[in-house]
């Protein structure tokens, strides 16, 4: 008679993530620091990994910068680890690129609980996929990344099919080859970094892997928006005495500006870095700073381009 979850014991059985290594069943009984060099040795094998899919990475993330700058939204959904890890990089983008909070969000089966308490059965739900993007009004200028490292978790997989019937740009990120997830999204990312150290336990190098590719994309495309000058965080947003003595060194290190002079273009700012590097690098007052700025879309080499050319 079979089980009740012979079936998807069976897709389990087939996934990379989930095989089992009869060459670390000893493990338990190494020195710890044994431990840690064969830990160490495994995480080696991630940048590779994501490496060979870099193509696909950045034909995603050109494609999600061109929806942002039309006003769309970048949406993160994902179950347990997955989710947690968009979470996470959703919730760092405003002190970093100034974004608004409702610019780029972090979805977890299960709500906001379920990022440190599982929710029982959240992310067995197409359905609360397709609820929580309609909760948001998702639409075709708006980006939703579905990311599970079995590539098969239904929240995930229900979320890029629900936001592509609605028109919007979806993204796929497993870490098992001939995903569903990447099967069912415009662009597929299937970083296969292989079996887990502990068998299953997907928190390890998928975990790794799905943060370094969640990484490009909200920094990456945020460069591509204009909210970097160089390698310069221009958009930071001076929340903490830390960011703010940030702040100072982002405007000395791009213009070479004495202290006296950046301190006044911040002031008269009101502590926006971007536009106090445009006043200095561009001789203008902060009023034609921000306005120079709204006409170039946030990009502050367009808008010393257009200072240049001022009367």
């Amino acid at each position: 008679m079979p089980t009740p979850y012979g079936e998807l014991q069976a897709q389990l059985s087939t996934l990379t993530t989930e095989a089992y290594r009869p060459e670390l069943a000893e493990i338990d009984q190494l020195p710890t620091l044994e431990i840690a060099r064969t830990m160490n040795r495994e995480d080696t094998a991630v940048p590779a990994a994501v490496a060979a899919q870099l193509p696909q990475i950045a034909a995603a993330i050109d494609a999600t910068a061109e929806r942002m700058a039309r006003g769309g939204r970048l949406l993160y959904l994902g179950a347990g680890t997955a989710g947690r890890l968009g979470v996470l990089d959703a919730s760092e983008c405003p002190p970093t690129f100034n974004t608004d909070p409702a610019e780029v969000i972090g979805l977890i089966a299960g709500g906001p609980g379920a990022m440190v308490n599982a929710v029982e059965g959240a992310e067995d739900s197409k359905e609360l996929a397709a609820a929580d993007l309609d909760a948001l009004g998702t639409g075709p200028d708006d980006v939703v990344v579905g990311i599970s490292a079995s590539g098969r978790t239904p929240y995930a997989v229900g979320a890029v099919e629900h936001a592509r019937g609605l028109g919007a740009l979806t993204l796929g990120l497993s870490c098992n080859a001939g995903s569903p997830l990447a099967a069912a999204a415009d662009h597929g990312i299937e970083v296969v970094v292989g079996p887990e150290l502990v068998t299953g336990s997907t928190r390890l190098k998928a975990g790794t892997a799905q943060k370094l590719v969640l990484n490009m994309i909200s920094t990456i495309s945020m460069i591509r928006l204009g909210k970097t000058y160089g390698n310069l965080m221009v958009d930071v947003r001076a929340s903490n005495e830390k960011l703010r003595a940030r702040s100072r060194r982002i405007v000395s290190l791009a213009t070479g500006a004495d202290e006296p002079t950046i301190e006044a273009a911040l002031v008269a700012t009101d502590g926006e870095v971007k536009n106090a590097i445009l006043t200095i690098l561009g001789e203008v007052d902060a009023a034609t700073a921000e306005q120079l700025l709204a006409t170039s879309g946030g990009h502050l080499r367009a808008a010393l381009t257009q200072a240049t050319k001022l009367p």
